[in-house]
């Protein structure tokens, strides 16, 4: 008489003929079977792991289905079952199998949006940003985990800490989130964006703006002329000054470029790639800026940089500028000089709005005075950046300090 073992083996038993305690202590070598196809395959060491036999489209195969005991027979049944049930509705388990094994992890995924996103970004700085926030803020909490197994639970425990301390790094967090859900569905691997569903579980934030600290315009001159005396590099304080002068931002002056210059026309033309609104911005000169340009010639590196940083090849850092004015004893941010050039023309000029806005190379939203003001009012710039620049000595010398030269 053939013994329990052996008709296991031979797959002589219905199902649920394997037992839990037998699927503990067995240990000869060999194949076992308990129902469905389903088989406990132990090798000669020892080890043992779930095999099933199926069926799948008219042709047979074999699928894995995991380890004992990290899988158990109850398991391993279910797991069978559902396998078998698929298959006699035409459906195919070994590529439903195949499928789960090529969903990325969350930071995999992260990475991959990342790399195809990247040429798209105005910056490097901005791609680093969107990588450096995810690899800080989720990946340690849910980095590892299957991009499809992600759940809101898993959102809302990375953004939980820093949604009221670090409303907007928050804020990009949950946005960089949604962009790897929102391509992890288009990859079939999910239907749902769990960063969209917890905003009923988050508090609200203190959505008042933030406004950049700026120097009334009254006292620019005066950090000017405590920039000009400084032990600072002469190529960071032509900057500043050139900065405050045009009424640009930081990125667009320290990354400059000779080739975007017009010394005889007196002006500066920044290219589309380079601004914020994806428009060419030309700049009008005032004099006392073609005279900083001409004291930047004697700096050049040879790498086309108006205002080179002390790497060779490479801009200032914009944290160059903004220490060197808060070193100084200024409270001030350096974007917030385009701020005291904005109330200086508001309060003490009689320039129209758009002019004004215009140089600042802002985006008009309202479609009536975005049509009126259609072309750059370049001729009615120039005479307010000279009249800002005058403004600027004159309160240098009402405040009697050393006039600018």
């Amino acid at each position: 008489m053939v013994d329990d073992a052996e008709s296991r083996k031979q797959g002589k038993h219905p199902e649920k003929a394997l037992s839990d305690a037998f699927v503990r202590t067995v240990a000869e070598p060999g194949k076992y079977f308990d129902g469905h196809g389903l088989f406990l395959k132990v090798d000669a060491t020892g080890a043992r792991r779930w095999v099933q036999r199926i069926v799948i489209r008219g042709k047979r195969s074999e699928l894995g289905l995991g380890a004992f005991p990290l899988v158990s027979l109850k398991e391993a049944r279910e797991a069978a079952f559902a396998n078998r049930k698929l298959a006699r509705s035409g459906g195919d388990p070994l590529a439903d199998k195949k499928r789960e094994k090529a969903v990325l992890t969350f930071e995999e995924a992260a990475r991959k949006v990342h790399k195809l996103h990247e040429p798209s970004w105005r910056n490097k700085k901005h791609a680093a940003q969107f990588i450096s926030t995810l690899e800080t803020y989720a990946f340690p909490r849910m980095g590892r985990t299957k991009v499809s197994d992600v759940s809101s639970a898993d959102v809302l425990a990375v953004l939980t800490p820093i949604w009221l301390k670090k409303a907007e790094t928050a804020r990009r967090v949950r946005q960089r989130i949604g962009m790897v859900m929102k391509w992890a569905v288009a990859q079939g691997w999910r239907s749902d964006n769990p960063a969209d569903a917890i905003s009923q579980a988050l508090p609200k934030q203190d959505k008042t703006k933030q406004h950049r600290k700026a120097l009334h315009y009254n006292e620019v001159a005066g950090c000017i002329v405590a920039v000009k005396a400084s032990g600072a590099d002469p190529s960071t304080k032509l900057a500043l000054e050139f900065l405050i002068l045009t009424a640009t931002r930081s990125g667009e002056t320290r990354g400059a470029l000779w080739e975007e210059i017009g010394l005889d026309a007196g002006s500066w033309t920044i290219p589309a790639s380079r601004m914020k609104a994806k428009r060419d911005h030309v700049v009008p000169l005032s004099a006392r800026a073609l005279e900083i340009l001409q004291a930047a010639k004697n700096l050049s590196d040879g790498t086309g940089l108006v205002f080179p940083g002390t790497k060779h090849g490479k801009p200032l850092s914009d944290m160059t500028l903004s220490k060197l004015v808060k070193e100084l004893g200024f409270d001030a941010d350096v974007h917030g000089f385009r701020t005291s050039f904005r109330t200086w023309a508001q309060e003490r000029t009689n320039y129209p709005r758009e002019v004004a806005e215009a140089a600042l190379a802002h985006t008009i939203k309202d479609t009536a005075e975005a049509a009126y003001a259609r072309s750059n009012l370049f001729d009615k710039r120039r005479k307010m950046m000279e009249a800002w620049a005058l403004h600027i000595e004159d309160s240098a010398i009402s405040r009697r300090v050393p006039r600018i030269s």
